[in-house]
């Protein structure tokens, strides 16, 4: 026994026994990883493959159903605002049948009264200081004159 022990303990033999481990343990990760490799890459290439080919196909018409859905949303949207549009014109329609309304807007507008009335305009101080400011319409055509006086009255009935 002995002799047995003394070669187990020997240097010679602790390095056999280390390069002999060490040499198994290189041998079963080399054939692991080219098990692995072997196993996976064939699979994963197809599964790559297949998936590229998916999004390649899906994404134009995801594309086009997005822009779709985005562009219904907002013709409901204007479509709402239109027919909120049409119902205020339908009542003002109905506010121009009525005859009292009717003589308010021509009396407020166009200044008319009532036969047996006096009637007054009260001048803005401000606004006579801007027509004198613009005392340049000699020098224009007379009928822009008149229609910048439209549309100034037109502007003051939308202010009031």
């Amino acid at each position: 026994m002995a002799v047995k022990d003394r070669d187990r303990f020997s240097t010679a033999t602790r390095i056999r026994i280390i390069g002999e481990q060490t040499a198994a343990r290189v041998y079963r990760s080399q054939t692991k990883r080219q098990a692995r490799r072997s196993r996976l890459t064939g699979r994963a290439a197809l599964l790559a493959m297949v998936l590229c080919s998916l999004v390649v196909a899906l994404a134009y018409p995801i594309r086009q159903y997005v822009a779709q859905r985005a562009e219904i949303a907002d013709l409901q949207q204007e479509q709402r605002e239109t027919r909120q549009r049409v119902e205020d014109l339908r009542d003002l329609k109905a506010r121009w049948q009525d005859d009292a309304y009717a003589e308010q807007q021509i009396r407020l507008r166009l200044h008319y009264v009532m036969p047996g009335e006096t009637g007054f305009v009260v001048v803005d101080p401000e606004a006579a200081e801007q027509t004198r400011a613009e005392a340049g319409a000699a020098d224009r055509p007379w009928y822009r004159n008149v229609w910048d006086g439209v549309d100034k009255a037109d502007a003051a009935a939308r202010r009031q």
